[in-house]
């Protein structure tokens, strides 16, 4: 292992990020910090009161964020009624750190047209209890309900919000940041931010794929070549560990009732039609895939476009590959797909993953063996931070890939016993994933 010291370059790359979500998150109450359940409501309780000063007819959304429940000592969400008997009738939401997974409150549930005795939209959840009642609690595509029911920042807050995101990605050393789940109005906003001198790093945008040939019309007009470009489209083709709805080959040790393999998004097809689609315009792909389920089909969708992706000169991103089945690791060289990943998620989801796939922790982050497969780090490695859903803090990923545990005197948690530790990498590998130079 090698001693600590600074990268040899603050002039970083963040490969996957999403910067008006950072900038708004950096204005919300957060609560990643908190150990359990009591803490959890005296923070929302007390955030309450707050916006009950300033806003007595409660038009204002409450908005929190950060929560680990898998970190917790009773590791179970809060419900609806506790959440409304803090709140009260206000409109409020509680976004687990991977954002996955949202706690909303009666309010919130009316705003964002959800009955009680709502179907399941399709690639979502409305968990409920053993009466049929729902929880409050809302995972995958049923999140992005309530999300879209919170006002969006207006015309008028969308160039400081992304000032300041880009500005805290700047503080830590990024004079690049890849956003991978672009708004309709961010190349805009970059590009008037780019022309005031006020664009303090390069921006790579990837806006979901439905989106795609919208973004790429418009690309014409805020395209500042070298600072703004629009770099591809995005899936999501599973969801998360800690909310067990990432798409597994095998259970989970204590999986969602009726997801045993976490929650499937998209088939080896759809996941084509999106690479064939995004090609036709030029541009490239990332899909999200966490579980090795996910990352193998992703990889089939790779392999029956080869050709497709030749010609067109265009490459597929899988972001995130946090479980990988061994057999796999060999084709993404073979392929030519680029993996985007995060080590610092480690630090965070040592919990679950010792607790639900405690005979898998050598498939966890195979980092070692992609660069042994002829994975090159900073080219077709790249490392990130996925801020806001962990902190943009580049010593998080380094210390996640040398040591594979939490280091001592850690804010996230206790140490724990190593991940995988014959997966580790040296600090000079870890910071080249980041595009440092030597």
């Amino acid at each position: 292992m090698t001693t600590h010291h600074a990268p040899r370059s603050t002039h970083l790359r963040e490969a996957h990020a999403h910067i008006a979500m950072h900038g708004r998150e950096l204005s919300t109450l957060q609560l990643s910090a908190c150990r359990g359940r009591a803490e959890c409501l005296e923070g929302l309780r007390a955030e309450a009161l707050r916006l009950d000063a300033v806003d007595p007819a409660r038009t204002r959304w409450l908005v929190a964020n950060g929560v680990r429940v898998e970190s917790w000592d009773d590791p179970r969400w809060i419900t609806r009624g506790e959440l409304d008997a803090v709140v009260g009738p206000r409109c409020a939401c509680v976004m687990s750190f991977d954002y996955h997974a949202i706690l909303a409150s009666t309010a919130a549930f009316r705003a964002a047209g959800i009955t009680d005795d709502a179907p399941n939209p399709e690639g979502g959840v409305v968990v409920r209890d053993p009466r049929g009642e729902p929880t409050g609690l809302l995972l995958e595509n049923a999140c992005r309900l309530v999300r879209d029911a919170v006002p969006p920042p207006t015309a008028d807050e969308r160039a400081p919000l992304v000032r300041t995101a880009l500005a805290d990605f700047a503080s830590h050393g990024f004079a690049e940041v890849h956003d991978l789940l672009s708004e309709p109005w961010l190349g805009e906003t970059l590009a008037l931010l780019h022309d005031r001198g006020e664009l303090p790093a390069r921006v790579g945008l990837f806006p979901p794929v439905e989106d795609i040939e919208e973004h790429a019309a418009a690309a014409k007009r805020w395209t500042r070549p070298g600072n703004v470009e629009l770099l591809g489209g995005k899936i999501f083709v599973d969801g998360t560990l800690n909310s067990r709805t990432a798409w597994m080959l095998e259970p989970f040790r204590n999986p969602m009732p009726a997801h045993p393999k976490g929650t499937p998004l998209m088939t080896v097809e759809e996941i084509a039609r999106a690479i064939e689609r995004c090609a036709a315009l030029g541009f490239g792909l990332a899909a999200h895939a966490i579980g090795d389920g996910a990352v193998r089909t992703v990889l089939d969708a790779c392999e029956r476009t080869r050709a497709l992706r030749a010609a067109a000169g265009v490459a597929v991103r899988i972001e995130h590959a946090e479980v990988v089945h061994p057999s796999d690791i060999p084709r993404f060289a073979e392929l030519g797909v680029v993996v985007s990943v995060q080590p610092c998620h480690l630090l965070y989801d040592i919990e679950v993953l010792t607790r639900e796939l405690p005979d898998r922790l050598d498939h966890v982050m195979p980092l070692r063996s992609f660069i042994d497969s002829g994975l090159v780090p900073g080219r077709t490695l790249l490392f990130g931070s996925d801020a806001p859903i962990v902190r943009p803090h580049p010593r998080d990923s380094i210390d996640a890939a040398m040591l594979r545990t939490r280091p001592a005197g850690s804010r996230i948690g206790p140490e724990g016993t190593p991940v995988a530790p014959h997966q580790n990498l040296t600090e000079d590998l870890a910071w080249a994933c980041f595009g440092a130079s030597s």
